[in-house]
């Protein structure tokens, strides 16, 4: 769904907080068993920093004039920049300050991702200091590159340029989360069963309501695929919850003791998508860039 910019004005538009179902006077609809109706196609693209720049310490919102002036300032330097993505591969969504908020995180009360652990810190260095050829032999190649795995996707969601789309499906005994990017789909078991010992790329999830709202936890993570530098010990908390008959509130915890001082809460507010979601052409193997980066190694190799 890569779709061209907007313009601040009507970015602008969208800022005002969203306002739950039940405060709008109509009841949250559901499927034919009972259970929340979330499905549809939800985007989760903002222009809302991660964490809370230091210029905006000690306030989680904005006025409504210095979130438009914000919007302005980035889209510029968006458009002025030298990047592989240009400034009409942002989504309209990565353009708005959503709610005028100052971060994506909430908890922590300060907005700022903890600190390292020891052990995180060492992991870090270790991968820094690992050396050798990176681009020389496919195994070397990230996920990414190999178009198997992207890490905006997650789990956990997390905005990036575009393709900011997940689609929920519904079903009595499972939910599935399909994301746009790399087109993974998450199968979810909804029938309170244990977690499952073996560890795999993306976890092991497990959901269940909580009241109107999605819970989906998720364990056993091998390590391939690191969220911002989590070990094998990490456990994700996501929390979807129907905000309006067009918002969805977002949210995940982390909790990794080997890796952060404390756990770490993202909230992020989706907005319903129109349409559908068309596959991402981008395979496993990903064989066209993959052989101009290889072949761009064996010719370093013959110029030695």
């Amino acid at each position: 769904m890569r779709t061209s910019s907007v313009s601040v004005a009507a970015a602008a538009a969208i800022l005002l907080p969203f306002s739950s179902v039940q405060a709008q006077g109509r009841p949250l609809a559901r499927t034919s068993w009972g259970d929340p109706d979330l499905q549809g196609v939800w985007n989760y693209g903002t222009m809302t920093p991660v964490e809370r720049p230091a210029q905006w310490a000690g306030r989680e919102v904005l006025s409504e004039a210095e979130a438009v002036e914000y919007e302005r300032r980035t889209i510029e330097r968006r458009a002025g920049g030298l990047q592989t993505a240009g400034p009409d591969w942002w989504e309209p969504e990565n353009n708005v300050l959503r709610n005028r908020r100052t971060s994506l995180v909430v908890d922590p009360p300060d907005g700022r991702i903890p600190p390292l652990t020891a052990e995180a810190e060492a992991r870090r260095s270790a991968a820094r200091g690992g050396g050798g050829p990176l681009y020389d032999d496919p195994e070397n190649l990230s996920l990414q590159d190999r178009c198997i795995a992207w890490p905006s996707t997650g789990p956990p969601m997390m905005p990036t340029v575009y393709n900011n789309n997940v689609e929920i499906v519904q079903t009595p005994g499972y939910v599935v989360l399909v994301t746009e990017m790399i087109h993974n789909a998450r199968i979810v078991p909804m029938d309170g069963r244990p977690h499952d010992a073996m560890a795999s790329m993306h976890g092991d999830p497990l959901g269940h309501w909580e009241g109107d709202t999605l819970v989906v936890e998720t364990t056993n993570f091998d390590g391939r695929l690191s969220f911002r530098g989590s070990g094998h010990g990490l456990r994700l908390v996501e929390r979807f919850t129907a905000t309006s008959e067009g918002t969805l509130e977002y949210r995940f915890t982390v909790d990794d003791s080997d890796t952060w001082s404390r756990p770490w809460t993202v909230r992020i507010d989706m907005g319903r998508a129109d349409g559908e979601i068309f596959e991402f052409g981008c395979h496993e193997g990903n064989a066209r860039s993959i052989e101009g980066i290889l072949g761009g190694a064996r010719y370093e190799e013959r110029q030695r």
